[in-house]
């Protein structure tokens, strides 16, 4: 039998057993929940210096792409000094055997971009016609020159030539002398669209224009992308290109040549006179015939629009434009 102290004891003990077990299972809440808070903490951490570091990255590259924000990995990588060239008014040619034919033909190649490091095999051969023919010569990474040449197999050369070679303004005049025709010229302002211009030399060449007058800056060049919109024109074609159509407006007149701008609020082509020698000056669809070469010109003309839509393209007006003037020189004086 237990006694009555006996059982008071054992109560007791029993008591101080289950809090040892309450403040034992508290203690482990306590590391567990502890342990769970460093976790957390040691996440945002490591959350913290990863986007420390990523800003840092970008931070570099901004500054090695001249303080933007895009990072471009293959033009950052191998642009170089060339990078702030025009490519667009050039025609580009990949390839070992086309670049060295085309440095043994008569046609003028701008420049040569070639692989860096060492050459071998006909890649020497066109270094040294390049040089022969005082062609500059940009070593360049791989990367650049795939960039360049757009996907074509480049065999670590590519040369940028225009798709055919410019003449002078006297050589259209020349040309006029030899048909004895009387000078039809156009002059094209500011056209920067390749398929414009393309079908433009269409137009011209269509109609037995004697030549087209671009300009040298703001405007496309004679990229393969023409050549192509003009349908095989462009190759019949006289071009030349000068570093001031004002200038040349100037010269236009000493020669005897009437000058006609075409932009809206002009006279109505039906009525103006376009028999005598002419050039046509075309504005860009954005911005049209500049003003200075507007206050140049003998004539405004337009072509009245009777439907919704309330202008042509460039190429388009200048095919109605154009040929009136021709059928005028030709046949003779509008009836009014």
């Amino acid at each position: 039998m237990i006694s009555t102290g006996k059982v008071a004891f054992i109560g007791v003990k029993a008591a101080v057993s289950k809090m040892d077990d309450r403040t034992k299972r508290g203690r482990k809440n306590t590391a567990v929940s502890y342990e769970n808070g460093r976790g957390a903490f040691s996440k945002k951490q490591a959350g913290a210096r990863n986007q420390e570091n990523a800003e840092k990255k970008n931070s570099r590259m901004r500054n090695r792409n001249g303080g933007t924000d895009k990072t471009q990995a293959v033009s950052a990588a191998v642009l170089d000094a060339d990078a702030s060239e025009n490519l667009s008014s050039v025609c580009l040619i990949a390839g070992r055997n086309a670049v060295l034919e085309l440095l043994r033909s008569e046609r003028s190649v701008d420049k040569l971009y070639v692989k860096k490091g060492e050459r071998s095999g006909s890649l020497r051969l066109i270094v040294a016609a390049a040089l022969e023919k005082k062609i500059p010569i940009a070593e360049v990474e791989i990367a650049r020159l795939d960039m360049l040449a757009g996907g074509a197999v480049h065999q670590g050369v590519v040369a940028s030539a225009a798709a055919k070679d410019y003449c002078t303004v006297e050589d259209i005049l020349s040309l006029a002398r030899e048909r004895e025709e009387k000078p039809l010229i156009l002059i094209a302002d500011g056209i920067e669209d390749p398929q414009n211009l393309g079908a433009l030399i269409r137009v011209a060449e269509c109609a037995g224009a004697h030549g087209i007058v671009l300009p040298k800056h703001r405007a496309v060049g004679l990229t393969a992308a023409v050549a192509k919109a003009s349908a095989g024109a462009l190759s019949h074609m006289l071009l030349a290109r000068v570093g001031n159509l004002t200038q040349t407006v100037d010269q236009l007149k000493k020669e005897g040549i009437w000058i006609y701008a075409a932009e809206a609020g002009g006279q109505s082509y039906y009525t103006c006179d376009m028999s005598s020698p002419a050039a046509i000056i075309l504005g860009s669809e954005g911005f049209g015939v500049s003003r200075l070469l507007l206050d140049k010109s003998d004539f405004r003309i337009s072509i009245p629009m009777y439907g919704c839509v309330n202008s042509l393209n460039v190429a388009a007006a200048a095919a109605v434009i154009v040929n009136e003037a021709v059928k005028q020189q030709r046949i003779g004086k509008p009836r009014i």
